[in-house]
């Protein structure tokens, strides 16, 4: 379970640029880049992970709705 999640535009007023994010998971901070095409740039190392495809699904989950949040 994520924890303290949050999401800011990589630069203000620019949304098509991507958005930066980042959250605690399992004591540790983890941050990204997530782009508008769905991919993600893990800014930190996941190397203590079981299953990072998961974890993927969880920010894709969240970001949707954040996106969808944002352009309302």
């Amino acid at each position: 379970m994520f924890q303290h999640f949050q999401v800011q535009t990589i630069l203000p007023n620019q949304q098509h640029l991507g958005w930066k994010f980042s959250f605690f998971y399992k004591q540790r901070k983890i941050s990204g880049l997530y782009y508008p095409n769905g991919q993600i740039h893990w800014e930190s190392p996941l190397t203590f992970l079981e299953s990072r495809d998961k974890l993927e699904k969880q920010v894709h989950d969240l970001m949707i709705f954040h996106i969808y949040d944002y352009e309302r």
